[in-house]
């Protein structure tokens, strides 16, 4: 069973405006169910199930056919805290059917919406970041791939 709700809920309208963003970054969002990893260089895999007892991830990233990060999206009002832990459990409840470079994933990104007036604007954490602009903007295909490569320090 799939967490998605109504169409017509807010983090399905949410949902869209995050697909535009991850296509406009280089993302080729797909389906659970439609998932070729083949089809691009990086894939944004929509609703991913994990392994059992971690739940659904809103988005799962792949680069060049490995499991890399989460992208987990929530509205104004969740605590940061809240949403870090929960994307923690993403990020080390990959399905052993799936090749990671590294596990736990290296990349969890968490994008909390704020509502002013009526248009929604998404924020990057941590809030001490200089400009605002949402993370899924500075999450690019080649950018993770380059950063995924790096030796650990």
């Amino acid at each position: 069973m799939s967490p998605a709700g109504s169409k017509n809920a807010p983090e399905a309208k949410a949902r869209e405006k995050i697909d535009a963003l991850l296509a406009q970054s280089g993302w080729l969002v797909q389906d659970r169910e439609d998932m070729n990893l083949t089809a691009s260089d990086g894939i944004a895999v929509r609703e991913f199930k994990l392994e059992k007892g971690h739940g659904f991830v809103d988005y799962l990233l792949f680069v060049d056919g490995n499991a890399l990060g989460v992208v987990e999206a929530k509205p104004a009002g969740y605590s940061f805290t809240s949403v870090e832990v929960q994307a923690k459990k993403y990020v080390e409840g990959l399905p052993a059917s799936l090749t990671a470079p590294q596990k736990p994933l290296p990349f969890a990104y968490i994008n909390v919406i704020f509502r002013r007036g009526n248009r929604h604007e998404k924020r990057r954490y941590p809030r001490r970041a200089r400009r605002t602009r949402s993370a899924i903007t500075t999450m690019r295909v080649k950018t993770i791939a380059k950063n995924s490569r790096r030796p650990k320090e």
